[in-house]
C-alpha cells in the first residue's frame, strides 16, 4: 500500500469490468461500452481507436497492432498479429543503392501497409458482441466534436511538432505549432473514414476512396505502394510464446514483435538473486542493464517476420539464457554486447480490458515514432506509421527490408499466468524500452512483491545504444556509481515508457493500475 502522506496514485478496484489505458476519455469509453453490453473486445477496439484522436502522436488507424485475447470461460490465450507488410515493390537493394545504410525514418520507404484496421474488423467479427458501427461510434463523435489536449499529450506534441511534414501539418498542427494543454483537437476527416469502416468493414479502408487517398499520397512521396498491396492486407491468428519466471508464466505475442526478447531477458535475470538487491539501487540497475544489452543483441540478430525467422527456439531456451547470464560482470559494464555474446549465438499505446465474464484483452496499437513518418494522406489526413524502420538493410539478414515482409516490431502486449490461470494482462509503452519494461514489471511483482500500481510508479532506467538513461527518481549516488562501473549515464528529458495492468484477484475483484507518466487512468464499474 502506498504512503498516503506522499503524492501518488491509488489503484482502482471494481468487480464487473475494467479498463486501464493512457487517456481518461478512452478508459471511460471502454467502461461505457462494457456497461452497454459490449465485451472486452468491443471495449478495447472502441477505446483503442479513440486513442488515435486523444493521442494522435502515439497511435492511429494508419498504424499496426498486436493483440492477446483470453476468451471467457477458458485460460487459453490467442494472439492476433495486426502488423502490415512492406509493399511488394520495396527492395532493400534499391534502398542501399540510393545511398542509405538504414531505412530513412521519415521516408516512404519506412511506411509499411497499416494492419490495425484489418485486425480490428476481424477481431470484432470473430469475438465481439457489438457491430463495428456501435463500437466506433464514440471515436466518430469525438473526432468531429474534438477533445481537449491532455498535458502529457501536449508535452509530446511539442517535442515532435517539427517532425510533422507536408499535408500532415494541416491536420496535426495548430497555426504551425503544437497545441497547449486544453486546446481542442478535431479530426472530422478521420470521422469520415471511421464511418466508412463502420459501414463497409475493412474494405472501407483497404479498397475504394480511402485506399486510393493513401496510395496516391505515398506514391507522391516516393513510395512503391499500390492498391493491390492494401487490398491484400490480412491479419493472422496464432499461439503465444511464454517463459517461466520463478513460478509465474510470462505470456507474450510471438514474432515479429519483440516478446521473445522479454522472455529471454527474464530468463537471464532468473540467474541472479534480485530479491536481495535494493529495487532502486545500483546493483539491480546494473544487472538489468547488462541483461538487457544481451537480450536486445539476440533480438537484433534473430527477430523478424515469422516466415523468415529460424532461431526462436534458441532465444527461448534456458541454456541460451544461462550462457548469456554467465557473460555478465557484476562490477563492470560491457562495451559491445554483440562481441561478448558472439560465441553463444553462432549457430540472430497500450490498452487492457477485462469484462464481467472475464474475457481479457491485452492490446498495443502504435504508429511507432511520435507522429510516425510525419506524413499523412492528402484527403483524409491518415498519419502513416514508420514501422518499416524496423527493417535492416544488411544484405541477407532475416530482417532485411523486402516486399511482402513484416518488419521487426517493438510493440508487445503481454499477460501473466499463475498455476495455469491468467491473472494479469499488462503492457508497457516506450518503443525499444518495451521488452526491458516487461522485465522490470515482472521482477517488480515477483522479486519485490510490489502491488501493481507500485510496480508501475517506481523509477526506471534503460540501457540502449550505448547510453544508460536513468530517471530522476533514482538518487545521484546511484547515477554516480553506475558511471563508475562504465555506464554512460544520462537523465532522459522524457520519462521512460508508460504502462497499464489489471490484476484479476481470485475473489473476482479487479485491480487496475495506470502509469503516472501518462495522462491515463484505470477505471471500472
Amino acid at each position: 500500500m502506498r504512503d498516503f502522506h506522499r503524492p501518488g496514485r491509488s489503484a482502482a478496484f471494481a468487480s464487473n469490468g475494467m479498463c486501464a489505458t493512457s487517456h481518461p476519455l478512452a478508459a471511460k469509453t471502454a467502461v461505457e461500452i462494457l456497461e452497454a453490453g459490449g465485451n472486452a473486445v468491443d471495449a478495447a477496439i472502441g477505446a483503442g481507436v479513440l486513442l488515435g484522436i486523444c493521442e494522435p502522436q502515439m497511435t492511429g488507424i494508419g498504424g499496426d497492432c498486436f493483440i492477446l485475447v483470453k476468451p471467457a470461460g477458458t485460460e487459453d490465450i490467442i494472439t492476433l498479429n495486426g502488423s502490415g507488410r512492406a509493399p511488394a515493390g520495396l527492395r532493400g537493394a534499391d534502398v542501399r543503392a540510393a545511398g542509405h545504410k538504414t531505412i530513412p525514418l521519415h521516408g516512404a520507404e519506412a511506411v509499411t501497409v497499416p494492419g490495425s484496421v484489418d485486425a480490428f474488423c476481424r477481431l470484432s467479427k470473430d469475438w465481439g458482441s457489438m457491430d463495428m458501427a456501435q463500437t466506433l461510434s464514440p471515436a466518430i463523435r469525438y473526432a468531429e466534436e474534438g477533445i481537449p489536449v491532455a498535458p502529457r499529450v501536449a508535452f509530446d506534441w511539442n517535442q515532435s511538432a517539427d517532425l510533422v511534414k507536408g499535408r500532415a501539418r494541416d491536420f496535426y498542427l495548430f497555426n504551425g505549432g503544437a497545441p497547449k494543454p486544453g486546446q481542442i483537437f478535431r479530426h472530422p476527416k478521420q470521422a469520415e473514414v471511421l464511418r466508412k469502416i463502420a459501414a463497409e468493414g475493412r474494405d472501407g479502408f483497404y479498397t475504394g476512396e480511402v485506399a486510393e487517398d493513401m496510395v496516391n499520397s505515398l506514391q507522391a512521396l516516393g513510395g512503391t505502394h499500390t492498391l493491390e498491396d492494401f487490398a491484400a492486407t490480412s491479419c493472422d491468428y496464432g499461439k503465444p510464446i511464454s517463459g517461466n519466471y520463478k513460478g509465474i508464466e510470462l505470456v507474450e505475442h510471438p514474432p515479429n514483435g519483440q516478446g521473445a526478447a522479454a522472455i529471454l531477458l527474464c530468463n537471464i535475470l532468473s540467474h541472479f538473486d534480485l530479491a536481495k538487491m535494493d529495487p532502486f539501487g545500483t546493483e539491480r540497475a546494473h544487472i538489468e542493464a547488462e541483461a538487457t544489452k544481451l537480450a536486445y543483441d539476440a533480438r537484433n540478430r534473430f527477430v523478424a517476420d515469422p516466415a523468415h525467422m529460424t532461431r526462436l527456439d534458441h532465444m527461448l531456451s534456458d541454456e541460451t539464457a544461462a550462457k548469456l547470464a554467465g557473460l555478465i560482470d557484476p562490477k563492470r559494464a560491457m562495451e559491445d554486447p554483440g562481441a561478448v555474446s558472439e560465441a553463444v549465438h553462432k549457430e540472430t499505446i497500450y490498452i487492457t480490458v477485462v469484462d464481467k465474464n472475464r474475457m481479457a484483452v491485452s492490446m498495443i496499437y502504435s504508429i511507432f515514432h511520435n507522429f510516425g513518418s510525419g506524413q499523412a494522406s492528402d484527403k483524409y489526413g491518415i498519419l502513416f506509421h514508420n514501422r518499416g524502420a524496423g527493417f535492416t538493410l544488411e544484405e541477407g539478414h532475416v530482417n532485411e527490408a523486402n516486399g511482402g515482409k513484416r518488419p521487426m516490431h517493438t510493440i508487445i502486449p503481454a499477460m501473466l499466468k499463475k498455476d495455469g490461470k491468467v491473472i494479469m494482462p499488462f503492457g508497457v509503452m516506450g518503443g525499444a524500452y518495451q521488452a526491458a519494461g516487461h522485465g522490470r514489471f515482472v521482477t517488480n511483482i515477483v522479486d519485490y512483491g510490489m502491488e501493481p500500481q507500485d510496480a508501475l510508479d517506481g523509477p526506471r532506467c534503460f540501457s540502449d545504444s550505448g547510453d544508460m538513461k536513468v530517471e530522476r527518481g533514482y538518487s545521484d549516488k546511484v547515477r554516480a556509481e553506475l558511471a563508475e562501473m562504465g555506464h554512460k549515464v544520462s537523465i532522459p528529458e522524457v520519462p521512460i515508457g508508460g504502462a497499464q495492468t489489471i490484476l484479476m484477484h481470485e475473489d473476482g475483484v479487479l485491480e487496475g493500475a495506470s502509469d503516472p507518466r501518462k495522462d491515463g487512468i484505470a477505471l471500472g464499474y
